[in-house]
């Protein structure tokens, strides 16, 4: 009986699935009798959600993305089809072309070989096409340095070969030839642990890997991050890969700091001398030894180390040094007793918090300078004190100087809303990108509760919308929804606000509510001449976003954006020429998640614009970074928005 029940309910399943799947495929294939290619692809990414092991479906979703020349899409599809089915040697040889297309001459050839194989004439005469150049290319560099090329670009390049080739111990070779003779570029040492790990050599691939993921170039070390395996290396692997790569600065530390977690400070201090004697002479591994010996008792050998970091030029690290030691710390050379002169040279050496006691000493000698008072504000606005400095702006707003209660009036209503019970705050950002032809529209508008606590409630409605209301587009670009929410803010600390709300997304096109939960982190940090001010100058700027969204798989994203470039223009039209870089990752590696962008732009703001508004044109170019079956191309944006953000 249990049996039948569960047959039944199988039955009744299956059935469920399989006309979801025939109603979105009548809809795709009348669409595409209509040549309207977008609606036919929502029809087939419907039946696959519904069916995703039918390979037909995949196939057909296929030749549409090829009608409207989206090949890497294309070759996608067909790459999930032939894993579906091996044996349809049309799609095998379709998503051969594509990777060829593709510049993965590697794959195309794998494939070409096994349908060759198989007595397959069309690839038979696409593998000699591939095979032959590289061959040709193999026996060309080989016989270069025979002939005495020794250098790192000859063994690079006859190692790119005999990777595409599947030559897989020639290309270490190689690879391994080239890194020692151009030790300083350890993205090489990524193409060593790629080839070993198909080689079957993890524990090469791993010292490889290792030393790259140290590596002060960002993008390989992301890049090595991502082959090594998700758990933290072990002491080991850190040993083997510093045999590999000795002079690797950062991945010595690393390993010297991991050995003083597993309390094995003698082995520990070791690595620190190899880097804090010559020739590397690191002031932060000598600032380490000196507080391992210093605290065993040995302070004349401490001294050594800890003096020559007092006197390294690291400010920030000798500090830091002096506050261990209790040295008093003495910014600047007292020139006089008055308080207002040492107040103003601790603000011109970046002493803030100094600055600050001594203008407190000239405000008591003298309460009624409002001039004192007014810096007073400002020191404490710059250190994130807001409510001295909401307090101190209120009086200075009273000054007989016009220049300073109008400063101070400006400060005081900046800093007012966090005083209100209730305040209202929110930005909108509406966009159109040439890439997706299509106008979006992201927003929030915010109730917030207490602003003066330090973890305050709030209401909340997004915007997350585009014009053409694309059913096709990735999540990253529209979700198509107006989301409702409360949730708790962190205040502002140093650019850094933590946040999490849940609530309900309601989907304009599906007319759902599906449950919204999300929170993160944000930070911002800018430096230079800004867009609002009157100076023209260089500026830059860095913005970070880690945010969970439940509504996408629970998904984790990580957002970073930086732009350095120059302001100008005069008052009537100010500007911003930069050059911008773009990071999106996320932890459950989609696609659409995981892109670099970068390339100029341009912001403008017009007089009679509010100041928290301006127009922004960017010209990216970007890359997936995760791809599932084939490597994306590079593809072109140009992004045309307008940014606006109030506080009330």
């Amino acid at each position: 009986m249990r049996a039948l029940f569960l047959l039944v309910a199988c039955g009744s399943v299956l059935a469920q699935t399989t006309g979801r799947a025939y109603e979105a495929l009548s809809q795709a294939y009348e669409s595409l009798k209509l040549s309207e290619y977008q609606a036919a692809i929502v029809g087939f990414e419907a039946a696959i959600q519904a069916a995703p092991d039918r390979p037909s479906i995949r196939k057909d979703l296929a030749y549409t993305y090829l009608k409207i020349g989206e090949n890497e899409f294309a070759r996608a599809q067909f790459g999930e089809a032939m894993r579906l089915d091996p044996a349809d040697a049309s799609v095998a040889l379709e998503y051969a072309f594509l990777c060829y297309e593709g510049r993965d001459k590697r794959e195309a050839r794998r494939i070409f070989d096994r349908l060759r194989k198989a007595g397959n004439p069309v690839a038979e005469r696409a593998f000699q096409n591939v095979d032959r150049p590289l061959a040709e290319g193999i026996a060309r560099w080989r016989e270069a340095i025979a002939k005495g090329a020794d250098d790192p670009e000859s063994h690079f390049e006859l190692a790119a070969l005999a990777e595409e080739r599947d030559e897989l111990q020639l290309a270490a070779e190689q690879y391994r030839l080239a890194w020692l003779r151009r030790p300083e570029h350890r993205n090489i040492l990524v193409d060593l642990g790629r080839v070993s790990r198909d080689l079957g050599r993890e524990d090469d691939a791993i010292s490889a890997l290792l030393a790259a993921s140290r590596s002060d170039d960002a993008r390989t070390a992301e890049t090595a991050r991502e082959l090594l395996p998700a758990r933290y290396p072990y002491v080991y692997e850190f040993r083997a890969a510093l045999q590999l790569d000795p002079h690797n600065a950062n991945l010595r530390r690393e390993l010297a700091y991991l050995l003083l977690e597993m309390h094995r400070p003698a082995e520990a201090e070791t690595e620190f001398r190899i880097l804090a004697d010559p020739p590397s002479n690191d002031l932060l591994s000598a600032a380490q030894i000196g507080l391992l010996l210093y605290g065993r008792g040995d302070r004349a050998g401490a001294k050594v180390y800890l003096d020559r970091v007092l006197a390294g030029g690291n400010q920030d690290l000798a500090n830091r040094i002096r506050a261990v030691l209790s040295i008093p710390q003495t910014p600047f050379a007292a020139s006089g007793a008055d308080p207002m002169e040492m107040a103003e040279n601790s603000i011109r050496a970046g002493f803030l918090n100094d600055a600050l006691k001594y203008l407190s000493l000239a405000n008591a000698a003298n309460p009624e300078d409002l001039r004192v008072v007014y810096r007073m504000a400002w020191a404490a606005n710059i250190l994130h004190r807001d409510r001295e400095a909401f307090r101190w702006f209120a009086l200075a707003r009273h000054s007989d100087d016009p220049a300073i209660a109008s400063a101070a009036d400006r400060g005081w209503r900046s800093l007012r809303p966090a005083e209100e019970p209730i305040g209202f705050a929110g930005w909108f950002f509406p966009l159109y990108s040439t890439r997706w032809t299509d106008a979006f529209g992201y927003g929030q508008v915010r109730a917030d509760f207490h602003r003066r606590w330090p973890i305050y409630p709030y209401l909340s409605v997004r915007f997350d919308t585009d014009t053409r209301s694309n059913k096709s587009l990735p999540e990253l670009y529209s979700g198509s929804s107006l989301i409702f929410a409360g949730g708790l803010r962190t205040s502002t600390w140093h650019g850094v606000t933590a946040w999490f709300e849940g609530g309900s997304a309601a989907n304009y096109l599906t007319r759902h509510m599906l449950p919204d939960f999300r929170g993160g982190v944000s930070a911002a940090r800018s430096k230079g001449r800004t867009l609002a001010g009157e100076l023209p100058g260089a500026f830059a700027e860095v913005n970070g976003d880690a945010i969970f969204l439940s509504r996408f798989g629970n998904d984790f994203l990580v957002y970073a954006q930086s732009r350095l470039g120059y302001t100008f223009g005069r008052p009537t039209l100010r500007a911003q020429l930069f050059w911008c870089a773009n990071l999106t990752v996320d932890t459950t590696r989609q696609f659409w998640a995981n892109f670099i962008e970068t390339g100029p732009g341009i912001r403008l703001r017009p007089a009679f614009m509010p100041k928290s508004m301006y127009v922004m044109t960017a010209a990216v170019t970007g890359k997936y970074l995760h791809t599932l079956y084939f490597d994306y191309p590079l593809y072109s944006d140009l992004k045309v928005g307008v940014w606006y953000a109030f506080t009330r």
